[in-house]
């Protein structure tokens, strides 16, 4: 026999072994390969949904079969026709018609405008007279005037920015030869180049509309006006620092509150020494921003995200219901805590739902179909106007048999035997069950959100604020974020102009007695400062 084709005849039992041994081995790889696939398949679609998906999390009732826009094929609505032909009209009108007061608005609360250019009493207003040519002339007396017609354009002029120069008469008395001066108009500092609507117009496009101060200094350097950057920063500072102790009775205030929201977001500050010829890197700070039941917000700034600033800030201090997304430290804070109850924000756990709808689109869109049900129970509270009993018994009554439907999926499906622990849509049913308690919570306490919402939209301004001035250099900068942050949010969310509010507070400290420094905070300033407040004196 040839002893190229000779193989070795094994017998018929360890073939068999040796065969399934094989089978099993390249069965346990498919399936780990499989299991690779399918979490690189799930990142890709987590990114593309993170790029390109909707930014807004609001969803209404869902159906398997509910179109998306981009699927609906054929001509637009006839009243959709009519609302273009109408908007086409009134842009071939060859002149705009100006009104003074509030654009009407559509459903949804966004202004509507089919009539030009809007503007209210605070905007100054400059008539520009246009005379006829046909009145000058030798054949004037051909023509008669008959009125005028007028068109409002909008003017912006080169600069801000004025410099005042402040001429103070000086007077001798005529016995005694004594010189006097007439007074010198108040500062907020003494001998400072900036009067305290300068310092003011600093904080707000800095905190309110992101503009660093480089670019302030690009903007003043463009107008004609030299002065230095470290001036700039100098005047920034000085100016939160006289805040201070209003954000402390604001904090105070907050504290008072039966029910808080609180919340984290990170933020860079302090650059710490490299390694070697490494360049050093900014070391991770954390705001920590509470909202009490009195619309304030205040953010705290801590050096970590651990549990010990929340000891820090609320033992001894605060007990009542703790309203916060599912990060851990907070239930661990609880169960040290007799005092306090804990609430978890339902929005953050459909989060968690969103991640598995690709996985399991059946499943998930019926949970979203239960929560957004539950969400139109709130905002019938909401349009009613209900708070306390009438509240809670609507909740009862309306949204809790929602809740228990949602739970009662959640518990019938985490029993699935098809479902692998590490799959995304077992891991979102374990992150809700494991808070069914937390996120039961609004249905025995009226005073609590379903959500912590209201508190995210006031952190919006620190991570669009890092897109701008990127981070802060020290902690004691961080802290001053954190204070002029607390006060242009209140101010928004109680209707108040955060720079009347600063131009009035600013100059109003010097002279208000220390002991009634809370009725400085926005909420209680307004009704007893706002219908007369302090203004620039060079104004």
């Amino acid at each position: 026999m040839n002893d190229a084709t000779y193989r070795p005849i094994l017998p018929f039992k360890n073939t068999d072994l040796l065969h399934t041994n094989e089978v099993e081995k390249l069965r346990a790889e498919v399936e780990a390969m499989s299991f690779r696939i399918r979490q690189y398949e799930a990142e890709v679609w987590a990114l593309k949904r993170e790029l390109f998906g909707p930014k807004s999390e609001r969803r209404g009732l869902l159906t398997p079969d509910q179109q998306a826009l981009a699927d609906i094929v054929g001509p637009m609505p006839a009243e959709l026709t009519r609302l273009e032909d109408a908007s086409t009209v009134e842009k071939d009108k060859p002149e705009s018609v100006s009104v003074r007061g509030k654009a009407p608005k559509s459903r949804n609360g966004n202004e509507i405008n089919l009539t030009g250019l809007r503007f209210d009493e605070t905007i100054p207003v400059r008539e520009k007279v246009i005379l006829a040519d046909e009145l000058q002339g030798p054949n004037a007396h051909e023509y008669e005037a008959v009125g005028f017609k007028e068109v409002s354009c909008i003017v912006q002029k080169t600069s801000a920015y004025e410099i005042v120069i402040t001429k103070r008469q000086v007077v001798k008395h005529k016995a005694s030869k004594q010189l006097i001066t007439a007074p010198q108009p108040d500062r907020i500092f003494d001998s400072s180049v900036a009067d305290v609507s300068f310092i003011v117009g600093l904080l707000i496009n800095k905190f309110l509309y992101h503009l660093p101060l480089y670019r302030q200094h690009q903007q003043l350097s463009a107008a004609g006006i030299t002065l230095s950057r470290a001036t700039l920063t100098n005047l920034t500072k000085r100016g939160i620092e006289l805040l201070r102790p209003i954000v402390i009775e604001q904090l105070i205030s907050v504290l008072d509150s039966n029910t808080l929201a609180m919340d984290e977001t990170p933020i860079k500050v302090t650059r710490q020494p490299g390694v070697g010829n490494k360049p050093g890197k900014m070391k991770q700070a954390y705001f920590w921003p509470v909202y009490g039941d009195k619309d304030e917000v205040v953010f705290t700034f801590s050096q970590s995200r651990g549990m010990k600033h929340i000891q820090d800030l609320l033992d001894h201090v605060w007990q009542g219901t703790l309203l916060t997304d599912g990060y851990a430290a907070y239930s661990r804070y609880e169960a040290k805590s007799p005092d306090i109850t804990h609430a978890q924000c339902w929005v953050h756990m459909r989060r968690q739902l969103l991640k598995a709808e690709r996985e399991e689109t059946d499943a998930v869109t019926h949970a979203l179909n239960l929560i957004a049900a539950l969400y139109k129970q709130e905002s019938h509270i909401q349009q009613k106007g209900w708070t306390g009993e009438k509240k809670q018994d609507y909740r009862a009554q309306h949204s809790k048999p929602l809740v228990d439907q949602f739970f009662a999926f959640c518990e019938e499906q985490n029993q699935r035997a098809d479902l692998l622990p590490d799959d995304s849509w077992m891991k979102a049913l374990n992150y809700t069950l494991k808070r069914k308690r937390q996120l039961m919570v609004f249905l025995e306490n009226p005073d609590v959100a379903m959500d912590t919402n209201h508190l995210e939209r006031e952190i919006r301004p620190i991570p669009m604020g890092k897109k701008n001035w990127l981070f802060c250099w020290t902690e004691l900068g961080a802290e001053h974020v954190g204070i002029i942050q607390s006060l242009i949010s209140t101010c928004k969310l109680h209707d108040i102009d955060p720079n009347v509010y600063l131009t009035d507070v600013l100059q109003r400290v010097s002279q208000h007695p220390a002991k009634d420094t809370a009725d400085l905070i926005p909420r209680r300033w307004k009704p007893l400062f706002a219908d007369n407040p302090l203004k620039s004196p060079l104004l």
